[in-house]
């Protein structure tokens, strides 16, 4: 069980290190499926290319507005209501991964649990929740149709690295929307599918290598030593739960806060972090090549899609 949690949370290595995304509570856009990482950044030596990149929290957050924004003029012009609600900040996009080594986020945040709660409990707020559940039932169908679509419209299907399939339906608002900003919502969705389910391909062989192993060791010797016995960073966010129960709230966040600053402080003081990034790397190269295209396509395609998110926004992140 330790080692699928400890799979689970290695998604996506190199950006987990320092701050993966952890949540996509309050993001309008459902046609992301759940199970996935944020994003699966592969570098240059995996064939991206030197002149593309992945987008920034800030960037990622500023694309997500824009979307809401197309979603709603889109919605309007089927004659419902509809509110480009943004509740994400940089600050939920970070702490999830393998292993923390944000210090000062670690210091304010410890791994996050007061921003999870924070937007668990703003969802019951979202205005488009709460207009389309005060529609008819007739009129509730027609909206969901609208804003995610249907078969009717025919469906996309996307193969997954690591096999099986996702799907959407080709016509929505929220298609719509994404095929504005990307300019090919069919090519985005295959690529974007690929690009962030990556980490199953080489992660299970990543963890099992004697050099990280190793690190991971260090790491525990030098939690120990600060008084926090944990064999590796997932067996802490398992225990998260019984070491701040029966707690007050100030009490819970500064035993959290206690622990995620040890993980960082060790993280970055042993060879762990270094290590991790050095394997996700090496193992991406070796491993993912064949991805090299669509993950390139990708690239180009999320940083078209920021300048016109800047253009609709009239802002940049």
């Amino acid at each position: 069980m330790k080692r699928a949690f400890a799979i689970a949370f290695a998604g996506a290595m190199v950006v987990a290190v320092t701050s993966a995304g952890c949540t996509t509570s309050g993001r309008h856009d459902s046609g992301r499926d759940s199970g996935s990482a944020r994003t699966d950044t592969v570098g240059a030596a995996s064939g991206a290319g030197a002149d593309s990149r992945e987008l920034t929290d800030a960037e990622q957050i500023l694309v997500e507005r824009a979307e809401a924004r197309l979603v709603k003029k889109c919605m309007e012009g089927k004659g419902f209501k509809y509110w480009a609600w943004s509740v994400l900040t940089v600050d939920d996009l970070k702490g999830g991964g393998y292993v923390l080594t944000d210090l000062a986020w670690a210091k304010k945040h410890g791994y996050g649990s007061r921003l999870s709660d924070r937007l668990q409990n703003i969802q019951s707020d979202d205005p488009n929740h709460l207009y389309a559940n005060a529609l008819s039932r007739q009129e509730s169908i027609r909206y969901s149709q609208a804003l995610e679509g249907d078969t009717s419209g025919g469906i996309l299907t996307a193969r997954l690295p690591a096999g099986g399939t996702v799907r959407t339906p080709r016509h929505s608002c929220q298609t719509e929307a994404k095929n504005q900003l990307y300019g090919d919502f069919e090519t985005w969705f295959r690529v974007e599918k690929t690009a962030t389910n990556l980490s199953p391909l080489y992660v299970p062989a990543l963890i099992e290598d004697s050099r990280f192993t190793h690190a991971v060791e260090q790491w525990s010797t030098c939690m120990r030593r600060a008084g926090h016995d944990y064999a590796d960073p997932p067996s802490v966010r398992e225990e998260l739960p019984s070491l701040t129960e029966g707690l007050s709230s100030e009490q819970a966040h500064a035993a959290e806060v206690e622990v995620a600053v040890a993980e960082v402080t060790c993280a970055t003081g042993t060879p762990l972090a270094e290590t991790a990034r050095a394997l996700d790397a090496e193992y991406r190269d070796k491993r993912l090549g064949r991805y090299a295209a669509d993950i390139a396509t990708y690239r180009s395609m999320a940083l078209a899609g920021l300048a016109r998110a800047e253009d609709i926004t009239g802002s940049t992140a």
